[in-house]
């Protein structure tokens, strides 16, 4: 039975970005709640999403398959399980709370919010879709309304920023789609004898199985398209620049959503498609993982830049959703299939810990920004005395990133961990300099900013207003409920991981 409810959430936001357009420009403030009362619904519709979605029978639910371009086969398919939900929950949720944080946008706000909202879209499609022509329709939308946020209401070198942006992006959707096309090209769908785009059958025929190269062609394609979007070491060079250039709202869904459609595609796309070549190839890609765990540890400890900083912070954090994706896939005998489903729950966990956590630590950021206008960690120090509620905010985020017990962030480690020495001891001691290293940046930021001496010139710093506390205890809040209490989420990724890694090991994988 089709469903109403993901075309509902997807396609909301396009509604109101359409609504937006004809809103003269001069009006801003119904514009801005225009664009929130459009981002409200899908949120509330995610929140139903998650409590109705069956996790104990698990796969696909909420289904939409629809014929679209019949000639081409290509179709209208959409469905959830428990790697999309939270997904598509942390989606909403931070849209929403960028819409609320950017109330203070007065520069071409109907632009910008217009812009927010078909990004809006396009995310919501990328963690909806089940044909992978609608999935790359969905993909590429997402790419130019960021490129826009960033070269208009970005920093100094905005210009710069965004070209990178896109050109590295877009290195690896053309990647992306040769490999779509190959898929396509070598699998027939049985109910219409006609070549297609489905994921499910594509991923149910296990296309090159038995071509061991072109299997390998295609999975090194695809993996360029999620490794540039993830990104991972050596991929990770557009990051940096593109976080400290955006707008506030920019970076939280930058680092929120956007990095972590490269891993939902290693984890939708080439675990089920191609797990033989996962398999082949998974000491690659967990040595790449650990250059990300360390490389951005320290090198984000090395900065001054408090945007800059947490950028790096991202490359650290979402090596260990690699880790235990690696982890999961390895062809050790001693890993049992719950094993390998503790991995991917600790990586699947990751993506959404990382979202919320980095998310409020970039509107901490914009918080500081807006008042001081600097993010240059050796200027500040002595600020919690005058500005008791941002810092400890600030302490609470930087202690979740860090991976203290009682912090989500600390639950999606340990299993990765887990996961990972099960695999190979050795890859998870490794792994570990990275939680030191963090630990170790993390509390000397907060020694620079809040801690010491209170410079002068920021005596009368005004403390974090209503609308910056909305837009962050939600996050503060996600962020120590599954800390202490991950039950919730880990039922519904746990049924994802399961059918993921039966998937897998029937070839060997």
């Amino acid at each position: 039975m089709n469903s109403w409810i993901l075309t509902a959430i997807t396609f909301t936001p396009l509604a109101g970005a359409l609504a937006i357009m004809f809103i003269p420009r001069e009006k801003a403030a119904i514009i801005k709640w225009t664009a929130l009362l459009f981002s409200i619904p899908p949120l509330v519709l995610s929140i139903i999403l998650w409590f109705g979605y069956n996790w104990k029978t698990g796969g696909m639910q909420y289904g939409v398959n629809l014929p679209w371009i019949r000639d081409i086969g290509v179709s209208y398919r959409m469905g959830v399980d428990g790697l999309s939900i939270p997904m598509i929950f942390l989606t909403a949720l931070l849209t929403t709370l960028c819409i609320i944080y950017s109330w203070i946008i007065n520069e071409r706000p109907k632009e910008y919010f217009w812009l927010f909202l078909v990004l809006a879209t396009g995310m919501f499609g990328v963690f909806t879709s089940l044909d992978y022509f609608l999935f790359y329709v969905f993909w590429e939308i997402g790419l130019i309304p960021m490129f826009f946020l960033i070269g208009i209401w970005g920093g100094p070198r905005r210009e710069y920023a965004s070209i990178k942006f896109v050109l590295y992006t877009l290195v690896g959707s053309v990647a992306m789609l040769m490999a779509i096309l190959a898929m396509y090209f070598n699998v027939v769908d049985p109910a219409t004898g006609r070549h297609t785009f489905d994921m499910m059958v594509i991923a149910d025929q296990k296309p090159f199985a038995n071509l061991p190269q072109i299997q390998a062609f295609v999975f090194w394609a695809l993996f360029l398209g999620f490794a540039i979007k993830v990104p991972i070491w050596p991929f990770h060079t557009w990051l940096p620049d593109a976080h400290v250039e955006a707008p506030t709202a920019g970076s939280v869904i930058l680092a929120g959503v956007l990095l972590k459609m490269g891993a939902y595609g290693f984890l939708r796309v080439i675990l089920p498609t191609l797990p033989g070549a996962a398999t082949a190839f998974w000491i690659p890609i967990a040595i790449l993982a650990l250059i990300s765990i360390i490389y951005g540890a320290l090198v984000a400890m090395a900065q001054t830049d408090l945007k800059k900083l947490i950028a790096y912070s991202s490359v650290n954090h979402l090596g260990y959703v690699m880790l235990g994706i690696a982890a999961a896939v390895s062809p050790i005998a001693a890993m049992s299939a719950d094993d390998r489903a503790i991995a991917l729950n600790g990586a699947m966990l990751q993506m959404f810990s990382h979202g919320v956590i980095t998310g409020a630590l970039f509107l901490l950021v914009g918080v500081v920004y807006e008042r001081a206008h600097t993010r240059n960690l050796n200027e500040f120090g002595g600020l919690w005395a005058r500005v008791p509620i941002f810092g400890s905010l600030f302490i609470v985020a930087c202690l979740a990133s860090l991976g203290l017990p009682g912090m989500s962030g600390f639950i999606s480690e340990v299993m990765v961990f887990i996961g990972a020495f099960k695999a190979n001891w050795a890859y998870a001691a490794l792994g570990t300099i990275g939680i030191v290293v963090t630990a170790a940046y993390l509390l000397w930021t907060v020694q620079r900013i809040l801690l010491g001496p209170l410079n002068p010139k920021y005596e009368k710093l005004t403390d974090t207003d209503g609308r910056e506390i909305l837009s962050l205890a939600p996050l503060m809040a996600l962020m120590i409920l599954f800390g202490i209490y991950p039950g919730p989420i880990l039922n519904i990724i746990n049924s994802a991981s399961v059918q993921i890694v039966t998937l897998f090991t029937r070839v060997g994988g």
